[in-house]
């Protein structure tokens, strides 16, 4: 059963956790948009300026970990070490919930500091100690999903998201729209909570799953005897030095981000731009466009977590073959999951962003520029995910860190550069973000070539996607101004995005881009496989 288990390729769980990010981040949307309607722009104030610092603490807390603990597990359990791999858990819960506790309590004692002396918005003091329970609950919650995916069961993670999402929702805006009586910073500091009850709920359904899978990892633990094989200090500093470079290479882009709402800013103003459309500019990038291409990047991270213990336990059992036929694998699904997003955004943005935002039409034909920018970018986010998720699947976690690294200081230079260009100005900071991505994906292909002798078929990676992708893309610009003059932008942008999925997923089966094998790992398509390959559309 093991055996079969190591054979089988990461597609499956890719396709699992990219739509139920998806899904994810549409209730997200239903979050958002909402909300704003709730609380409006000063409720939102308060709302934002907790946030960001939050999710710099979770960053630290809950990225690095899972990976570390993902890795540990399946290697131990490519070689019938079920103790070791429990104990590994074992290690990581305790480590995992001293971290969230510790970092929920900065949270919550210095809120008051963060706030007002720092952010000069006292008020916001209550979103943010709303947001502290959520700290010391998302690392354990992160725990329990990287032992699941260390097995390669990526359903307990994905599940355990829609729940976690859906109770964010559902009481973060029932209790804005209750507390908005009081005034809007308790309105902020109930929507806040919502993170708090979500993480809750998502780590109590998570536990039930684990407690209905115990009687078999028992039976497993039984098998493979209860003797330590390595010291729980060992485990601890294989964990650490896994999950320190990933959480490192989490915060770079963060922290550059953060950077860029200053360098842009002062660069528009020198210019000569005003305040006022310095900082409207700004925001046509970062809260325009930039949410938009966060959507899709659920997919293109979904590679990385389902390559990292396939490709861990592979490397393990020193099958190289299967590392490599991974490494492939996990190339084509980058072009070909990225490809048709970038074309097909590129295509549409401007009705994009109609559809998302249709109360702006000022900022309407910047964003979209913006948009367009970032869509080339994302190809090469998606390759790059994939490429960082095989480097820490052979022990290399610190190879995509520096690479991101170097990446990051190109987007600075590009960013200043290009920004302080009249004819280009805020959409330099998008092509920095592009170019960045371009950069860390290639020194990191060049780092798995190296360490792997990978050999990638260019004509079934690249040159098939690209020609599915045209041919969609026009198709979509087709379907969208042969609706638009009767329907307007909605119907129309919707009816070419339904255009651009039928012709793609037929172009991929036209092109033979996707193989019977691959087709059968995917969850309930094994008989779509058999019909296809009747008609020949697969082999």
């Amino acid at each position: 059963m093991e055996e079969n288990r190591a054979k089988k390729t990461f597609i499956a769980g890719a396709v699992l956790l990219g739509a139920a990010g998806i899904l994810v981040k549409v209730l997200g949307l239903f979050f958002r948009i909402p909300l704003t309607n709730i609380i409006g722009a000063d409720g939102i104030g308060y709302y934002q300026t907790a946030y960001p610092v939050y999710t710099f603490m979770l960053t630290i807390s809950s990225s690095g970990l899972p990976t570390a603990i993902s890795k540990m597990i399946s290697e131990r359990r490519s070689t019938g070490e079920y103790y070791e791999a429990y104990r590994v858990f074992r290690i990581s819960f305790k480590v995992m919930l001293a971290l969230g506790l510790g970092t929920g309590l900065v949270l919550f004692i210095f809120a008051p500091l963060i706030t007002g002396q720092i952010q000069k918005e006292p008020d916001a003091v209550y979103a943010m100690r709303s947001m502290a329970p959520a700290l010391i609950l998302c690392p354990v919650l992160s725990c329990y999903r990287g032992f699941f995916q260390g097995q390669r069961n990526m359903a307990p993670t994905a599940i355990s998201q829609l729940v976690e999402q859906i109770f964010r929702v559902g009481l973060g805006l029932g209790l804005a729209l209750i507390l908005r009586k009081i005034d809007l910073a308790h309105a902020a500091a109930g929507a806040s909570f919502g993170a708090s009850a979500g993480a809750l709920f998502g780590l109590i359904a998570i536990m039930f799953i684990f407690q209905a899978n115990r009687p078999k990892m028992l039976s497993e633990i039984k098998t493979s005897g209860r003797k330590p094989r390595q010291s729980s200090r060992s485990i601890m500093h294989d964990l650490l030095a896994i999950a320190i470079p990933t959480t490192i290479g989490s915060c770079i882009l963060p922290i550059l981000n953060t950077i860029d709402t200053v360098i842009v800013k002062r660069r528009l103003l020198g210019l000569g731009y005003p305040d006022e459309i310095a900082r409207t500019m700004y925001g046509e990038l970062s809260g325009m466009a930039s949410p938009i291409i966060n959507i899709i990047q659920v997919i293109t991270q979904a590679i990385c977590l389902s390559l990292v213990p396939v490709i861990s336990d592979a490397y393990r059992r020193d099958d190289m073959d299967f590392v490599r036929k991974n490494i492939s694998l996990g190339l084509r699904y980058a072009f070909t999951v990225g490809l048709p997003c970038a074309v097909g955004m590129f295509t549409l943005a401007r009705p994009i962003m109609q559809l998302f935002y249709p109360t702006q039409t000022p900022s309407l034909d910047n964003a979209a520029a913006c948009l367009r920018i970032y869509t080339i970018g994302l190809v090469f986010l998606a390759v790059n995910h994939s490429l960082t998720g095989v480097l820490q699947g052979i022990g290399k976690q610190g190879i995509p860190v520096r690479n991101l690294f170097i990446g990051a200081i190109v987007k600075t230079v590009v960013t200043f550069v290009l920004t302080g260009i009249p004819s280009i100005n805020v959409r330099g900071a998008a092509v920095g973000t592009a170019v960045a991505y371009l950069v860390a994906a290639a020194l990191n292909y060049v780092a798995v070539k190296k360490y792997t002798y990978v050999k990638v078929d260019v004509v079934l990676t690249v040159i098939k996607p690209v020609i599915a992708a045209a041919v969609m893309g026009v198709c979509v610009f087709g379907g969208y101004k042969l609706v638009h003059a009767k329907m307007g932008n909605t119907v129309s942008t919707l009816a070419g995005v339904a255009a651009g999925v039928i012709v793609y997923v037929l172009m991929v089966f036209i092109t033979r881009t996707i193989t019977a094998e691959e087709l059968e790992s995917m969850p309930k398509l094994g008989k779509l496989s058999r019909v296809l390959k009747k008609l020949h559309l697969v082999k």
